[in-house]
């Protein structure tokens, strides 16, 4: 039994903030330079005061619905991965049902950071292979631009807001689908990149705080080493892959990971400039704008990569 990538579909806030705009509005002692040459972003989405992880997540979910030519009804399961959750509970995934009109199977959130939709996709598609589901939503949608210190430029100019989703379906004795989920993590480095307090038992302010050149440090070799860990469980090389979709947090450790698998930069799907670090919600986001545009078609070979706060890091080899 394969998950197959029925559809992909994508939401972003109206509001689009520029590097400059954002450096005036907060006074921020940084200019447009200073963040694309150290990042590769120009701009990022900022969700309205009324938009919520919820509702950004039911629009990419329809989007990809109706490109799936899939109905809402047929749908057995919602994963919601986020680190910005409507509240503590119910889960965002449940409330998206609610707004899908579903009355029907399940839905459950994962929390793991900018790796989440990696980690979603994972436990989706084991609930596929199990035979518990035969339809599933594969949701991540972040609403970060409410956790940021914005008089921090080391982490406030890095991140945006945005939602992106797939629908799953089970085939039997497909040659497409997921090839096979790998995923990590190491609570060693768990604070090199968290989230202070929030909701839960700890209380405290609830705002992002990131120590940038350590995550950075981690990023590349963990990356290269679970993509190569994929590649090897499926008896593939690089010389095997058509397409990178990256985890979008910064353009450098994207081109990086680009010459390591030996494609050329036509084949690495970059949205980083135009959306900034949209943590769980970058890959979806960055695979339905490629399959929006015809680039990436049926048959192709892709791997997704992500690593995030945990620290947790994955990857995933389907061929779409």
């Amino acid at each position: 039994m394969r998950s197959v990538i029925a559809g992909c579909g994508g939401y972003l806030p109206a509001r689009c903030l520029s590097n400059a705009a954002l450096a005036a509005e907060y006074g921020l002692d940084t200019s447009d330079d200073w963040i694309v040459e150290r990042t590769g972003i120009r701009q990022r989405h900022i969700a309205a005061p009324g938009e919520t992880a919820s509702s950004m997540g039911t629009a990419a979910a329809r989007q990809a619905l109706e490109r799936a030519g899939i109905a809402a009804e047929a749908v057995d399961a919602v994963i919601v991965a986020t680190s910005t959750p409507d509240s503590a509970f119910p889960a965002t995934a449940v409330r998206i049902q609610q707004q899908l009109g579903i009355t029907r199977g399940f839905g459950f959130d994962l929390a793991a950071a900018c790796t989440g939709f990696v980690y979603a996709l994972g436990m989706a598609d084991s609930l596929m292979r199990t035979g518990q589901a035969r339809c599933v939503l594969v949701i991540g949608t972040e609403i970060f631009s409410r956790i940021l210190d914005w008089s921090d430029r080391g982490t406030c100019v890095l991140f945006g807001d945005g939602a992106g989703a797939v629908v799953l379906t089970a085939e039997q004795d497909s040659d497409r689908g997921i090839l096979s989920t790998h995923l990590h993590s190491d609570g060693r480095h768990g604070d090199i990149l968290l989230v202070e307090g929030g909701p839960g038992s700890t209380g405290g302010s609830g705002l992002l705080r990131m120590a940038g050149k350590e995550v950075f440090r981690h990023a590349v070799s963990k990356l290269a080493g679970v993509v190569d860990e994929a590649l090897a469980a499926n008896g593939m090389g690089h010389a095997d892959l058509r397409w990178l979709v990256p985890h979008q947090a910064n353009l450098r450790i994207i081109e990086a990971m680009g010459k390591k698998l030996g494609l050329p930069r036509e084949r690495v799907v970059v949205t980083v400039d135009r959306h900034a670090n949209t943590s769980a919600a970058s890959i979806p986001l960055a695979l339905a704008e490629a399959a929006g545009r015809g680039l990436i078609e049926r048959g192709d070979t892709v791997v997704l990569e992500a690593i995030g706060g945990g620290l947790t890091w994955g990857a995933a080899l389907l061929r779409f």
